[in-house]
């Protein structure tokens, strides 16, 4: 086997693969010598057949397994030796298209390499950890917040007519065909006019209404009703209006915080103080993160591979183009374009994307099967409904794993790192963290 390079070019790799017949057709009988004693034909016993019969039998079937596992072979064998790492899938292609059986099989090889990435240190990296604590003023705003978000509502003056988003009790009494039907009744009902409870067309009718009053609401159930028996029949409510309500915050009480699962006042907000702190961590990390990346790209230079780079600029520009035309949900629409900046930012990712690789790999970083679930269930919850099949499509979807794991290696990279720089930690207020949030927005 031959393996001669015609290409060397930066990171562009090309190399002449010559496989001969001598060698392949040693491949052929050397599969068939493995299959001889499973092999039984017509007046031979299983296991005494000739290996000549064999290979005129069977030789053709396996020259095809034997060709792809010598090149196969042959490829391995060549990344083994020159220690290159492929930046993707190598290109394989026969050259002598008229081969046939007898003759040598040439292959050209081409790829790019990763490139060579030069080892780094990181204790000279100075940077600012910004801490922000979550103040009273700032739990008293989201204590009202949740306050109106958990709205009661209160009797409204007598004789008030009811508005769009106030709440009616009422007792009503469906009709069709003159005929009561099942579940067409109730009583003291509470409905909140514009929620779009009930069937269209019936809360605009009872707008207006006042505590005390009848109302006959005459509408006609959808042809697509999920009750067969009153698809796209006309029916008649009779609607007594016991009392209107206009909506009113909730009182911030011992009672509010039990609604949301605390014992007591002092309890609800001791957990929205950690669930502040906890944001405002969040918002931190992302920016200690930037500049951290920042740094690393000033930091470090080298050669990337141009198909990388290529594909992740169109990414970019294909999900920019998205964010500027929210409401194209596919992807029937013009190719676009790719400009210098999609250039810049592409060269970015993929320098930072093989540096954090490289970081992780020589630090021995790991995922663990505790943070690979944590990773799973964390995207689950974007399927509510649906968590076991995404489990089930995950366990059976290798790409998909990568596509979780990828995220979770890079943090894992980044505080490793972290821990080797110089990190300071500086006291902010939350305006302030904001507005460093906001600055990366706009990067």
């Amino acid at each position: 086997m031959q393996v001669t390079e015609t290409l060397n070019e930066g990171l562009k790799r090309g190399y002449k693969i010559v496989v001969t017949a001598a060698e392949l057709d040693e491949k052929v009988m050397d599969k068939l010598k493995e299959a001889q004693p499973n092999v039984e034909l017509k007046g031979f016993r299983k296991g005494k057949v000739p290996l000549p019969l064999l290979k005129k039998q069977f030789g053709s079937q396996v020259l095809g397994e034997a060709m792809q596992e010598s090149v196969d072979g042959a490829m391995s064998s060549h990344f083994e030796s020159t220690g290159d790492r492929p930046a993707g899938e190598p290109k394989m292609e026969m050259t002598n298209k008229d081969w046939k059986e007898g003759d040598d099989v040439e292959v050209d090889m081409s790829y790019e390499a990763l490139p060579e990435i030069p080892e780094v240190t990181f204790d000279d990296v100075k940077l600012e950890r910004l801490v922000a604590k979550a103040d009273d003023a700032a739990v008293d705003e989201a204590l009202s917040n949740l306050a109106e978000g958990a709205q009661n509502f209160v009797d409204r003056k007598k004789g008030t007519k009811a508005k769009d988003g106030d709440q009616i009790v009422m007792d009503f009494v469906g009709r069709v065909d003159g005929e009561a039907f099942e579940g067409g009744s109730a009583e003291d009902y509470p409905l909140v006019l514009g929620s779009n409870s009930f069937i269209p067309g019936f809360e605009e009718q009872l707008v207006g209404v006042k505590a005390e009053e009848e109302k006959i609401v005459e509408v006609s159930f959808p042809e697509e009703y999920q009750a067969e028996h009153l698809a796209g029949k006309a029916a008649e409510f009779t609607c007594t209006i016991k009392a209107v309500k206009k909506p009113a915050p909730a009182e911030i009480d011992d009672e509010l915080a039990q609604k949301f699962g605390a014992e007591d006042l002092g309890a609800l907000k001791d957990q929205i103080k950690e669930r502040l702190e906890q944001e405002y961590a969040g918002a931190a990390r992302a920016v200690l993160k930037r500049k951290l990346l920042d740094v690393l790209d000033d930091k470090v230079s080298f050669e990337l591979p141009p198909s990388m780079v290529e594909v992740e600029a169109k990414s970019i520009a294909h999900q920019l183009w998205h964010d500027e035309n929210p409401d194209v949900q596919g992807h029937d629409h013009p190719e676009i374009e790719t400009t210098d900046e999609h250039n810049r930012l592409a060269e970015r990712r993929v320098r930072l994307g093989l540096l954090l690789a490289e970081v992780g790999q020589r630090a021995k970083v790991e995922i663990t099967d505790a943070e690979m679930s944590q990773a799973v269930m964390e995207q689950a919850r974007a399927y509510p409904g649906q968590e076991r099949e995404f489990f089930e499509f995950v366990q059976k979807n290798p790409q998909m794993q990568q596509q979780l794991r990828a995220p979770v290696f890079e943090e894992k990279v980044i505080d490793h790192i972290l821990e080797e720089a110089a990190v300071t930690d500086k006291d902010v207020k939350k305006a302030d963290l904001e507005k460093a949030v906001e600055a990366l927005e706009e990067e």
